[in-house]
């Protein structure tokens, strides 16, 4: 098949990539290097602004029954139990944000839901198959592939690395990974089974004379399962090792970890691309961005990449290809505001500052904006657009979500008839409570929509395929 797009990568950024191409009748293959698909959590926690994505790519369902809230974190210092915790306060769902808290749910489990979905458009991950070259020209890229049966040359329009923090596609165009590597300081994650211990709860095991430096016993969903963090410089963790350092912690006995599913020794490594963009090839999640593991945000963040990318490559294929001057500028901006938010929880937790346990809403994805710097008002161009309950004429109920929901741009108008949608677009007119909707026509319940998007009678808000505000005009 002669593949429009070149996934390099079917971790979380690859496979949302490729559904959301796939779904729009994009031709692609998606290649990995490993042999076998990754087993463990690693990336388990998933931010509202990803459920959101996972949402309009349709794999929410999945995502919610096999995963589970946050548990909360009983805190034992010297062997006892001290008090009990969360790291984020639970917030109620509201009109606009309808998943407003994180999410738990193993790296692994989310990669085969994603993979389910991506075999649903027709596309299945081909493992065992390594980037090893590529060139360019003005009209394409030429990849060398090597598989098990050999090497294959193939030609795409264009070719995306999602190929991870060693991507060899990045250093195959020659783009510098800026940053820090910090070999001081090692922590190593893994799986293991705890069985004494009660899995509704997650555990943090510290000594009195330093309560911030412990270990972390977090629940995975699925089974009973704890994924298991603490500084411990092995480089290759073993069960004893894990077991020796949480006797240490806890100050017990009694805790029998069993065999480690699996576990990685993981040091800062805090590095930014130079560019997401080198002619046809871009760069995506960790290709792009490396991030300490606090503050849960180098999936979440790689996810959004693609989520960008995605609905600009399919418009690239279709004779718009300005819109991918657009992918660096506002990626990679994101990117580098989202690596100094994990770095800073990363300092304040090496400093012994106990705020650093905590998350906010700055981690949830929610408040990204791509708006311009000299841009001002309450809702603008390149911002978030929330959800809203609407009613239709017969009395049924849905969601701006639900409109959204798709490949297409929406184009919503308040207190007016809708406008003749353009190729790729679909209109919606919204009115005021005290209206009846006619039909074709939803009525904003409550007047949520009008207050969340700003809006007055004229109102006309185009939102991206990707849900952020593209412009606003007032009649």
């Amino acid at each position: 098949m002669f593949p429009q797009v070149l996934i390099a990568g079917a971790g979380p950024t690859g496979l949302t990539l490729g559904i959301e191409l796939a779904r729009r009748g994009v031709a692609i293959r998606i290649v990995d290097r490993v042999a076998d698909h990754f087993n463990g959590s690693r990336g388990d926690g998933i931010q509202p602004r990803t459920l959101e994505v996972f949402d309009d790519l349709g794999v929410l369902d999945a995502v919610l029954t096999a995963g589970e809230d946050v548990a909360p974190m009983k805190i034992s210092i010297d062997g006892q139990i001290v008090g009990e915790r969360r790291r984020t306060e639970l917030r109620e769902p509201s009109p606009a944000t309808p998943h407003p808290n994180p999410w738990v749910l193993g790296q692994s489990q989310v990669e085969r839901i994603l993979r389910e979905r991506l075999a649903e458009l027709g596309v299945k991950v081909e493992l065992s198959t390594a980037v090893a070259g590529l060139e360019q020209d003005a009209d394409g890229v030429t990849v060398t592939l090597h598989k098990p049966g050999g090497t294959e040359t193939v030609r795409a329009d264009y070719l995306v690395g999602a190929d991870g923090g060693a991507s060899t596609v990045r250093k195959a165009v020659g783009i510098a990974f800026e940053g820090v590597t910090d070999e001081s300081l090692r922590m190593l994650i893994g799986d293991v089974r705890a069985d004494v211990l009660d899995h509704a709860y997650g555990y943090w095991f510290a000594r009195g004379e330093a309560p911030t430096e412990g270990i972390a016993l977090t629940p995975l969903p699925g089974d009973r399962l704890f994924q298991f963090s603490g500084p411990l410089n092995e480089e290759h963790p073993t069960r004893e090792i894990m077991q020796a350092a949480l006797d240490h912690y806890s100050g017990r006995t009694d805790i029998v970890l069993g065999e480690p599913v699996w576990a990685s020794a993981w040091r800062p490594n805090i590095r930014l691309a130079q560019r997401f963009r080198s002619g046809r090839v871009f760069l995506a999640g960790d290709a792009a961005h490396a991030h300490p593991p606090t503050g849960g945000q180098g999936m979440n963040t790689g996810v959004q990449d693609a989520y960008n990318l995605g609905w600009k490559l399919a418009a690239a294929l279709d004779g718009r290809a300005e819109l991918l001057d657009t992918y660096d500028t506002e990626r990679r901006a994101v990117a580098a505001r989202v690596l100094g938010l994990s770095t800073d929880l990363l300092d304040r937790q090496v400093a012994g500052d106990e705020s650093a346990m905590r998350r906010d809403a700055d981690t949830f994805g929610l408040n990204i904006s791509y708006r311009s710097g000299d841009v001002a008002g309450a809702l603008v161009a390149g911002d978030r657009a929330p959800d809203s309950v609407l009613r239709a004429a017969d009395g049924s109920t849905v969601r701006l979500f639900d409109l959204f929901r798709g490949p297409h741009a929406t184009l919503l108008t308040f207190d007016a008839p809708a406008e003749p949608a353009a190729e790729g677009v679909r209109g919606y007119a919204i009115v005021s409570p005290d209206r009846t909707p006619a039909a074709g026509e939803f009525l904003a319940v409550d007047g949520h929509a009008f207050a969340d998007y700003a809006a007055s009678p004229g109102t006309r808000i185009l939102v991206r395929p990707d849900g952020y505000l593209a412009w606003r005009r007032e009649d």
